[in-house]
């Protein structure tokens, strides 16, 4: 009898990415801390008091799960902020005070332009582009900042070449893609890079900066019957923006890392596979 039930047990059908069950290992049901950057663009930026400012985090996050109950909402990644931990942060910075402008792609709350506006940067050259807009009024409700918040969003799907999109091609100095390429198969990458490249002004010196789930051993992963997505190493994340230089007729140049970021250090993915890494990048235009 008890193999059976083990057999039984075994044969259960894993939780897919989109179910709203809070039971799955992609949904923290607590909060512990936050970093002091974090307590610091949520008390001084958004004037949150201090007992409130977790608290708030949480009912936040909890709407946002009924709405799109990915991973990055389920772990409370729309608080993360990994633009300022990129080596070019300063160069970023200094470059949007110097009128550049920048673009977050697929922002979901924009936490990393609310940090740069906070830093002393203009919001006025800011533009944060998500599918979904319910996360863009999350992120005026997350902030409490709707009425003040000068960044410029739309809502906008990378592969439509002519929606919302099209008004910024070719005027992008910077931009950011953060938790967004590995969401589609290796095709889609090149396809998506290929769109990115069109946004960025067509000069040396565009960058692009961004992180996402990757692999020891690059390669195909399913995520449902009929869907794969693709995992990075560095190799093979330099090689395909080879091949986006070849097809947009530019060149690039890749600075990646794989690290134990987005939780995996602390075996906070165990749904995940055990070679996933985060991929960390910055990709700067050289002709």
């Amino acid at each position: 009898m008890a193999t059976d039930i083990t057999t039984a047990a075994l044969e259960q059908p894993r939780p897919q990415i989109g179910t709203r069950d809070k039971s799955v290992g992609w949904y923290s049901p607590t909060l512990e801390s936050i970093t002091d950057a974090q307590r610091d663009l949520l008390e001084n930026y958004s004037k949150i008091p201090s007992d409130r400012v977790i608290p708030h985090i949480l009912e936040v996050r909890d709407e946002a799960w009924e709405i799109h109950p990915y991973p990055c909402i389920g772990q409370l990644r729309f608080i993360d902020l990994s633009l300022m931990r990129s080596p070019s942060y300063p160069l970023v910075l200094s470059r949007l005070q110097a009128g550049a402008s920048f673009l977050d792609l697929g922002c979901c709350f924009a936490q990393d332009l609310r940090k740069l506006v906070h830093d002393g940067a203009p919001a006025h050259n800011l533009y944060g582009a998500e599918l979904k807009a319910e996360f863009i009024e999350l992120g005026y409700k997350l902030f409490l900042d709707k009425e003040t918040f000068g960044a410029k969003f739309m809502q906008a799907d990378i592969f439509d070449t002519e929606g919302e999109l099209k008004r910024l091609e070719g005027k992008m100095d910077m931009c950011q893609i953060g938790l967004f390429l590995h969401l589609f198969d290796y095709a889609g990458q090149v396809k998506a890079c290929e769109r990115i490249v069109s946004l960025m002004k067509p000069e040396k010196g565009a960058l692009i900066i961004g992180q996402q789930i990757g692999k020891v051993d690059a390669g195909a992963v399913a995520v449902a019957a009929t869907r794969e997505i693709f995992k990075h190493n560095v190799g093979s994340f330099e090689k395909m923006w080879e091949e986006v230089g070849e097809k947009t007729g530019s060149k690039w140049e890749v600075r990646a890392i794989l690290d134990e970021g987005l939780g995996i250090g602390e075996e906070k993915r165990k749904w995940d596979e055990v070679s996933s890494k985060r991929l960390v990048f910055e990709v700067e235009r050289m002709s």
